[in-house]
């Protein structure tokens, strides 16, 4: 249990943090999941249109610490190397 007060201030900051990096990860999982249920659809149009959203949600959680910087480039590498895929 934290004792001084500086302790118990980032016992609090990272709580915070915690409820924004559940809801940035969630959004990148959830704008991801729709772009891969788009592509299993055969909706290729409406994946190209996903695929910046789901650039912006993979960046934000990258710039924010959530996931790290090659993380972010697999993740994107592979959503757009199966979105080639699905245009052949």
């Amino acid at each position: 249990m934290a004792i001084t007060s500086s302790a118990k201030k980032a016992i609090r900051s990272a709580a915070r943090k915690r409820v924004f990096n559940l809801r940035r990860r969630d959004t990148l999982r959830d704008t991801a999941k729709s772009f891969l249920k788009a592509l299993a659809a055969k909706d290729v149009a409406g994946a190209e249109k996903l695929l910046p959203s789901t650039y912006a949600a993979i960046d934000k959680a990258e710039k924010r610490g959530v996931i790290k910087s090659n993380t972010a480039d697999r993740k994107k590498s592979r959503l757009a190397a199966a979105l080639k895929r699905a245009r052949a």
